[in-house]
């Protein structure tokens, strides 16, 4: 329309920015590289920063102190309830963290005299809900009460050897080639500690582990002697023979009968083996001699832990 040029807004007078300025200079800056590319750990937004920063705040709030190394799948604490394994567990000196109670248990003899030990030796009571104590016990026949146990802490094999030395005595070691029962692992820590060996080696796999079953058999002996776990039994033989140990398979059929081993009084290493398999055949092809129980034809063979119970006695006697 004429005349429209005349209102006002209509033709812009004065351009925004600098006319006389090309686009080429805004275009170099745009393309100048901005440095390196930051760690995903310092990029506020990316996973890693997260995982990073909830380390850190992890690690504040345990003092600095790094978490302890534990096998995988191996439980970090366990459980004994009903009332009499209860009872026999905190008799048996196992170290038990807390006694727990479920609300609303009638208080029999049983509990009075767990309820009394715990207090004597300064035991954490516990009073929790009764769906609780099915949840902790994994709906177990609790009878309303437990005890938590912490997990056990083995020793390295070498330490075995630093006891002995420590101590200016020749080396005595039992080490546990495919015994499986607990109580068996038990019965054999206290026949150690009873005729001074100087600790119990035991396989990572395929053996009985330091479960309150076998805290209770031990009968508190497993507090005054170690129980070392290797991570493969042949290997650490090897390395006790290398340190000058002899090593010696407790078996049926052995070249020497008991009383007739003259390197009892030597550095040495009692190995001994399941009742049912006896040793494996690696584990025997590692033993320098083979030793047996002489036993009447009527008797087969012996449990473990009285075979080792025997074995221990006969080298405490030459060695005294």
């Amino acid at each position: 329309m004429p005349g429209s040029s005349q209102r006002k807004g209509a033709i812009r007078k004065k351009p925004r920015g600098n006319p006389t300025a090309g686009s080429g200079g805004r275009v170099r800056r745009g393309l100048e590289g901005k440095g390196p590319t930051p760690k995903a750990e310092e990029r506020t937004k990316h996973p890693a920063h997260k995982r990073a920063k909830a380390k850190e705040r992890a690690k504040e709030r345990s003092g600095g102190r790094r978490p302890e190394r534990r096998d995988v799948g191996e439980s970090t604490v366990e459980w004994v309830y009903g009332r009499n394994p209860v009872v026999e567990a905190l008799r048996a000196g196992v170290p038990v963290s807390a006694l727990y109670v479920a609300e609303g248990t009638e208080r029999d003899a049983r509990l009075r005299e767990a309820l009394l030990i715990a207090v004597e030796h300064g035991i954490s009571l516990l009073e929790v809900p009764r769906t609780e104590m099915d949840r902790l016990t994994s709906h177990g026949a609790h009878q309303g009460v437990a005890v938590q146990i912490p997990a056990y802490e083995y020793a390295h094999p070498d330490d075995l050897l630093t006891r002995a030395y420590d101590a200016g005595e020749v080396p005595l070691i039992v080490a546990l080639d495919g015994v499986t029962d607990p109580r068996n692992l038990g019965a054999i820590t206290r026949s150690a500690a009873a005729f001074g060996a100087h600790g119990v080696l035991v396989p990572e796999r395929r053996t009985a582990s330091m479960t309150a079953s076998a805290w209770k058999t031990s009968a508190g002996a497993a507090a005054r002697i170690p129980v070392a776990r290797a991570t493969n039994l042949n290997r650490a033989l090897k390395s006790y023979k290398d340190a000058g140990l002899l090593i010696a398979g407790l078996d049926m059929g052995g070249e020497v009968e008991l009383p007739d081993l003259q390197a009892a009084t030597e550095p040495l290493v009692l190995v001994v083996g399941s009742e049912g398999k006896g040793l494996a055949r690696l584990v025997r092809e590692n033993c320098d001699i083979i030793v047996s129980i002489p036993m009447t034809s009527a008797t087969e063979s012996l449990n473990a832990g009285i075979a080792t119970g025997v074995a221990l006695y006969e080298i405490s006697r030459r060695r005294s």
